[in-house]
């Protein structure tokens, strides 16, 4: 996530995420990656990213907009890789770091603390539709990423007007306006497909959904949670009646 622009969605990606965490020590590290990675990607999207994105053991990795870490979290496990995480949200950052042992930051997508030419691949996760300033996010990621590095992308896409009620604070880019924008902030386009979010394997599913459980028994009362309840839920009705598509990029910086 960017700087969050409704307070649906802070409490969504700042309260639920210190939620998450509490309910993943609650109920066993074998849950962590499963519900750290509900909202920002499959099993299969994430691989299938990672397989383009060139990763080896030592590759200087970056996921942007991190939250609690489980795509990072499954990064690292999977390919030998330690990412660096950016998440504005400080409950998001402390959660990635306490599940997943990795080194977080508190930072905006629009002003990562890192020098030029950084990291040779970076991840940016269901972050485009939480801000205004995709351009800005795009650019600061282009800035960090060394000349030839992979960017991975999950982008929530609308190609036409969405139905009410909508998500507060989202703005759905269309698939042209996202691949136009990539190209202004010096990137190619290499690969792209639609993903499917529902491809991860049962165990996974099921580790999710108890996590989920366990948060609802503990904070269903607070009004916080029926408000990220809500929020999701709208995002979940507009992918499932097809008006958004949850779009898988990678493009190398030119």
């Amino acid at each position: 996530m960017t700087e969050l622009e409704s307070e649906a969605m802070e409490a969504e990606f700042d309260t639920v995420a210190g939620w998450t965490e509490e309910a993943v020590r609650a109920l066993g590290p074998g849950h962590a990656i499963p519900a750290g990675c509900r909202g920002s990607g499959s099993e299969g999207a994430l691989r299938w990213l990672a397989d383009r994105l060139e990763l080896h053991p030592g590759s200087r990795v970056l996921d942007a907009g991190a939250g609690v870490g489980g795509p990072a979290g499954w990064l690292a496990a999977e390919r030998g890789v330690r990412p660096v995480c950016a998440e504005p949200m400080e409950a998001a950052a402390q959660a990635s770091r306490r599940l997943f042992g990795l080194r977080s930051v508190v930072a905006t997508g629009q002003r990562l603390p890192f020098a030029d030419r950084s990291f040779d691949a970076a991840e940016c996760l269901g972050v485009l539709c939480t801000t205004s300033d995709k351009a800005g996010v795009l650019a600061e990621l282009r800035r960090v990423l060394d000349d030839g590095g992979r960017l991975g992308l999950l982008v929530f896409v609308a190609d036409a007007p969405l139905p009410p009620p909508l998500p507060e604070g989202n703005e759905f880019p269309s698939e042209v306006e996202t691949r136009a924008l990539l190209a202004a902030a010096g990137f190619e386009l290499r690969d792209a497909a639609d993903a499917d979010l529902a491809d991860s394997p049962p165990e996974w599913t099921e580790a999710a959904d108890a996590v989920d459980a366990e948060i609802e028994r503990r904070h269903g009362h607070d009004p916080r949670f029926q408000q990220a309840r809500e929020q999701s839920g709208r995002v979940g009705r507009l992918l499932g009646e097809g008006g958004l598509r949850a779009w898988l990029a990678v493009a190398v910086a030119r």
